[in-house]
This record gives structure tokens, sequence and C-alpha cells, in this order.
């Protein structure tokens, strides 16, 4: 039989209070059982509310609240934020993960202004929000993390719609200008950016979508091969950038893509041929 200690989990973030907005769903709702299982204080915040308040009493812990949310309205992000600090009396984590897409793809002829005017309110507005009234609490401590769930498309073209794409280097641009600014209050600032992930934002709630099938075809146009990202891989990246194995890294682009940013797939084709 194991000791105790190797039978115990890693509660990296025992003591540490957490928001986590769009904590509803996908990468979210992952998140908020990640950083559950290590010992966090989670705030929930979103719009789905049904499905926000069944995580929250399926984990079954007082240390875990639902708030109503839309980040892309200041006074539900004020709210939200003073709401946590008057419940748990600090605020250590704030992941800015909210996020929508316009449409699978298209050429830029076909965007609307509607369409940009959704992701940019959602995917920036609501960050910009979470992160100005996050620092407004970190900044008296002295200490904080806030990370941004950006995207893959940020390090290499075509990974998304040209609305998304912009929504996404914009929140990577104001994650760099941030931690410049804040690292003098020692708060951290970071983002995680994945590669496609099979979430119900990525289905666009199609319940008649094979999600195994869509993994295995997103997975086969990718680099590392015999792996499948879930959204749980992106909640683990999010945990060590919250956690203090991190403690010294800030400004950081996390791309959890398996390689496919760094390579070039037409020689990497070329060659699994020639090997073939």
């Amino acid at each position: 039989m194991g000791s105790l200690a190797s039978a115990t989990p890693n509660r990296r973030l025992q003591g540490k209070v957490a928001i986590i907005t769009g904590g509803a769903r996908g990468i979210g709702a992952s998140a908020v059982k990640v950083f559950h299982e290590n010992g966090a204080k989670i705030v929930i915040a979103d719009i789905q509310d049904a499905e926000g308040q069944a995580l929250a009493k399926k984990l079954g812990s007082e240390d875990v609240y639902y708030i109503h949310c839309d980040v892309s309205n200041e006074d539900d992000i004020q709210n939200l934020i003073d709401t946590t600090v008057a419940k748990y009396g600090k605020l250590d984590i704030m992941y800015n993960n909210a996020g929508v897409l316009d449409k699978p793809f298209g050429s830029i002829l076909d965007a609307t202004k509607s369409d940009l005017d959704l992701v940019i309110r959602v995917n920036l507005v609501g960050a910009f929000l979470g992160a100005k009234h996050a620092s407004r609490v970190m900044i008296p401590q002295g200490n904080g993390c806030i990370l941004f769930t950006s995207s893959a498309c940020t390090s290499i073209a075509g990974l998304g719609t040209h609305t998304y794409t912009a929504s996404k280097y914009a929140v990577l641009g104001l994650a760099k200008n941030l931690a410049g600014e804040v690292g003098q209050y020692g708060i951290r600032v970071n983002c995680v950016s994945p590669f496609g992930v099979v979430t119900h934002m990525a289905t666009g709630g199609n319940e008649g979508v094979k999600v195994e099938e869509l993994e295995q075809q997103i997975s086969a146009l990718g680099n590392l091969k015999g792996h499948v990202l879930k959204a749980e891989d992106v909640a683990k990246a999010a945990l060590f950038l919250a956690s203090d194995e991190a403690h010294y890294v800030s400004g950081l682009n996390l791309m959890v893509d398996g390689g496919f940013s760094i390579v070039n797939p037409t020689l990497m084709i070329r060659a699994s041929n020639q090997i073939q």
C-alpha cells in the first residue's frame, strides 16, 4: 500500500481564491473542476445560469459559488469582483476565459460588423474589464495572477475567422501590456492558447455533432499524432500558470497546440511521405 502522501492529490491552489469566467461550459467548466480539485475556492461567472448552478451544486462544496455575469457589462464585472472579495476575503486568480465564436470559417468578404461586434464585446471587452477590476483589488494586495484564454491562432494563420483572430490577438496584446504594468505590484499575467478543442462553443450547441469523430478530425490536422486535445488539458495548463510553480512566469503566451504553430505542415507532410 502506498503512503498517504502518494495517495493524496497535490493541492496546488490550496487556500487560493479564483474567479473563472465562462465557467459553466467547456474549458471554463474543466478549469473549475481542476482548480477545485487542487484546493481553490472558486466563483463561477457565466450567463448560462442553469449549467453554472448545476456545476456548483455537483461539486457540492461551500467553496464553489455561481454568479450570473455578462462579462461585457462593467457593472456585472464590478459586482463579480466585489462579491468574491466580500465572500472569500481576497482574490488570487482571475481567469478571463469567457469567449465566443462568430462562425466556423469564411472569407473577410462574408464577415459582418455584427460578427465583429460580438467577438470584440465578449472576447476582448470582457477580458479587459475582468483584468481591470481584478487589478483594482490585487494591486493593494501586492500579489495575484491574471489569466486569459487566447488561441493558437495568435501564433499561426488560418486557424480562425478574421474577427475571432483579431479578438484573440488583442487579448494577447492586452496580456503583455498588462504584465508590464502590474508586475511592479507582484501580479503575474499570462495567456493559455489552445489548438482546436471540441466544446459546446466549437459545435455551436449542435447535439447532432459526433464529438469523438470531430476530435479525431481536428487531431488529424494537428502535428502531435496519437493525442487528442481535451478541455481538461487546457485547464491543466491554466492550473500550472495559476499555481506557485509558475511564480516567476509572467507575460507568457503558453501554446497548448502539440507543436502545430512551430512547424511547416507542407514540409512535414512531404517528409512523412518520403519516409513511407
